[in-house]
């Protein structure tokens, strides 16, 4: 029987080797398999641990893996997931960069990295659409992402600013204005 280190680690590791397009795109796969598939963590939890990965620096997969790991298992957890999570992106990008020089200006590679480029971003969206699903963004509220994400893109507003105004706003409406509304 394995033992929930193994277990977790093999899951993280399956994870980070077969997703494409980063950490966002790893988001169903990851509640694919921690959520339905292991149940250790619940739908909710998944979601505040989504919205805690996001807010903290650092890559993604990593935040995730190490919170759901440290949840799991304390610090021996965290490990655990979290090197299953990165060492196969570092291995194939330690393959990738001893070989890439060779191939790096071949016209047919160029091509395929153009054509994955738009692919990429699929794989991004889908998530983020269904992640607004999960945290019940709807036509009322749906201005707050947007607002956020134009601030960052048009404005050049830090995201650390977003997310802070956002927790503050959070915070406000929980206090003063959800309680008296019926």
């Amino acid at each position: 029987m394995d033992s929930i280190y193994w277990q977790s680690f093999k899951t993280f590791f399956k994870i980070g080797a077969f997703t494409l397009g980063g950490g966002y795109a790893m988001i169903p796969i990851i509640e694919a398999e921690v959520v339905d598939k292991h149940k250790w963590v619940s739908k909710e939890e998944f979601l505040d641990l989504i919205a805690v990965a996001q807010s903290c620096p650092g890559v993604f997969a990593a935040n995730i893996s190490i919170f759901i790991g440290y949840k799991l298992r304390g610090v021996k957890g965290a490990v655990s997931t979290c090197l299953g999570a990165v060492l196969p992106s570092f291995l194939i990008i330690l393959i990738i960069a001893m070989f890439f020089h060779r191939f790096a200006e071949n016209a047919i590679v160029q091509s395929i990295f153009r054509g994955i480029r738009p692919a990429v971003v699929a794989l991004i969206a889908v998530p983020t659409f269904n992640l607004a699903k999960s945290a019940r963004i709807s036509l009322a509220n749906c201005w707050i992402p947007i607002g956020g994400a134009l601030a960052i893109w048009a404005l050049g507003v830090s995201p650390i600013l977003i997310v802070l105004a956002a927790g503050i706003g959070g915070y406000l409406y929980g206090t003063f204005v959800k309680p008296t509304e019926n």
